[in-house]
């Protein structure tokens, strides 16, 4: 009885603070989204991917569904947005559980394509793993094919969670590195814990795929010197140590019974990652869900937060040969809790970054949890979820950031599964739209030409009032199975202009604009260096040799006159 008086108090109070007027608004329905997870078993996945695949400015939104169909949101430019999954040419996923999806442009062409993680296929459901992941080029015109094959990847057949996109060899075309959970599973997903993970002997390597001239993948994991097997979530491409290539962070899952979360160093231009965690005291041995890469306290240091099972991490990167420290109780963040998606982002335009968390249980047990808004003041962070109404109690997931409007601030999708049994309130997919922000923006839009075309793994720097700012372009893991936006968002606060704009190319490349307009959209088109255009200076200086001995043989045509 007091259980029940408990629930009804609870269903009031939400029903409450959703109609209440808050600076971030609900806006699924009247958007046209309509999405909900659909688990299997157990609680895995739920990964929501941002995306414009038609390139017309407004980001679209790409939702995997677990058992139930895929989603492919065109947005309409107007507020709205309409499913064109059916007319999309990605059907074949439907044969397919899958977990969550990434993009970038694997071929160059200037589209961007689809890469789509699953963990089996529909009609051999208790047959655990035994599907490949999708990709899918994009055809220009609205629609996808499927290039899984003709890639190298449909004998890749594993239990995959997430994946991310990089350029860890700097040639321009985007790398992939894929985590993997099981190789093999004849239990059902909902009973995993502790005991059957001591007594697993199926962990999972991860796939570090690198793209051959845009045109297959190969995995050359081992190549790279890595042997690492655990409960993978999937990974963060970052350049953690400012030596301008990507190294690669790695989320386990059941990390202190098994593998703890691994810190990968790019040891670029040599073909070899080396695991550094221990060393730099990012051996998580936790529940890694996720991370997300921010730098919080603009030191121009890159600082992580990873998302667990009772308390979340927040690894600052202290400068001090790179080492990190957790520092997420003198943050003012250590909630007890079970998190998944987080999401860096200057939502209020105050020059800082606040961070959202997604939170929800790991169904099939049903009880609700807000998800997080933490506002950044002074470098401390302050709970104010309730506040600015986006605390959902669904069953959270992947979570992304991204601007649906064009309005110049960041609007979140946030991914929730369907109850496993009885659950007090609707647990579906949510769009929120901001009304909070105050301050000034600038959006900066990158165009690759050497880099890939969306300046994956590139990073932008900027300086305005005296102070400086740094983000990364995401190419996926930055939160649970999830992609964000490529297009890079910057809170100005009062500033009416921005001083200087950096530009950190893959590649080793940096570009700068001065001078620049607040509260616009700045595409920055990459120039290429003459070093990488050799051939464009021999053929011109060829050409140039033909026209001056064209000219020496026709000289008396025309520096002699005729008698």
């Amino acid at each position: 009885m007091k259980a029940n008086i408990l629930i009804i108090k609870f269903i009031c109070f939400f029903a409450w603070t959703s109609h209440a007027q808050t600076p971030f608004k609900d806006v699924t329905k009247e958007a046209g989204i309509d999405h909900v997870f659909k688990v299997f078993e157990g609680f895995f996945g739920g990964g929501v991917c941002v995306l414009d695949y038609n390139n017309d400015g407004f980001e679209d939104i790409f939702l995997a569904g677990g058992m139930g169909d895929d989603k492919l949101y065109k947005n309409n430019g107007n507020g709205t947005f309409t499913d064109v999954y059916n007319i999309s040419g990605l059907t074949l996923s439907r044969k397919f559980l899958t977990q969550g999806a990434v993009s970038a442009d694997v071929n160059k062409d200037g589209f961007v394509d689809i890469f789509i993680t699953t963990i089996t296929t529909k009609d051999t459901l208790k047959t655990i793993p035994r599907a490949e992941n999708l990709l899918f080029l994009n055809n220009g015109n609205g629609t996808f094919k499927d290039a899984t094959k003709e890639y190298g990847l449909a004998e890749l057949q594993c239990f995959t969670t997430g994946a991310n996109f990089g350029d860890f060899n700097a040639d321009g075309f985007p790398d992939l590195y894929v985590g993997n959970y099981f190789t093999e599973y004849q239990g059902k997903l909902n009973t995993i814990s502790d005991a059957t993970i001591v007594s697993s002997t199926q962990i999972a390597k991860g796939q570090l795929l690198l793209n051959i001239e845009g045109k297959r993948f190969e995995d050359v994991y081992e190549d790279y010197g890595l042997t690492h097997k655990g409960f993978g979530f999937g990974g963060l491409f970052t350049d953690f140590d400012n030596d301008g290539d990507q190294d690669l962070i790695v989320n386990h899952d059941f990390g202190y019974k098994r593998t703890p979360n691994l810190l990968l160093e790019n040891q670029y231009p040599s073909k070899e990652f080396v695991d550094i965690a221990a060393k730099k005291q990012m051996d998580l041995r936790i529940n890694s869900m996720t991370s997300a890469v921010g730098d919080y306290n603009s030191d121009g240091l890159m600082d992580y937060f990873f998302t667990n099972i009772r308390f979340n991490y927040f690894m600052a990167n202290t400068g001090k040969d790179n080492i990190f420290e957790n520092r997420i109780q003198t943050l003012g963040m250590d909630f007890m809790t079970i998190s998944w998606g987080a999401n860096f982002a200057d939502f209020d335009h105050d020059a800082d970054l606040d961070l959202y968390v997604t939170n929800g249980d790991l169904n099939p047990n049903c009880v609700p949890m807000g998800n997080f808004y933490f506002q950044n003041t002074n470098n401390t962070f302050q709970d104010k979820g309730r506040e600015m109404g986006i605390n959902d109690y669904g069953i959270g997931r992947g979570s992304v950031i991204f601007d649906m409007d064009n309005d110049g601030d960041m609007d979140m999708v946030v991914v929730n599964q369907t109850p496993t049994m009885y659950y007090p309130v609707a647990s579906y997919t949510k769009l929120f739209r901001n009304d909070a922000a105050k301050g000034n923006w600038v959006k900066i839009k990158l165009k690759g030409v050497q880099a890939e075309s969306h300046g994956i793994g590139s990073r932008i720097e900027i300086i305005t009032n005296g102070k400086k700012m740094i983000r990364e372009i995401d190419g996926g893991g930055s939160s649970h199975l999830s992609q964000n936006s490529t297009i890079a968002h910057f809170g100005l606060g009062n500033a009416k202009e921005i001083e200087k704009i950096t530009v950190y190319w893959t590649g080793g490349k940096s570009q700068i604009l001065v001078n620049q307009k607040v509260n616009t959209l700045i595409e920055i088109v990459e120039i290429p260096d003459e070093k990488s255009n050799h051939w464009y200076w021999i053929v011109s200086v060829g050409i140039l040799a033909v026209i001056i001995g064209w000219l020496i043989n026709n000289r008396r045509r025309f520096f002699y006159k005729p008698i």
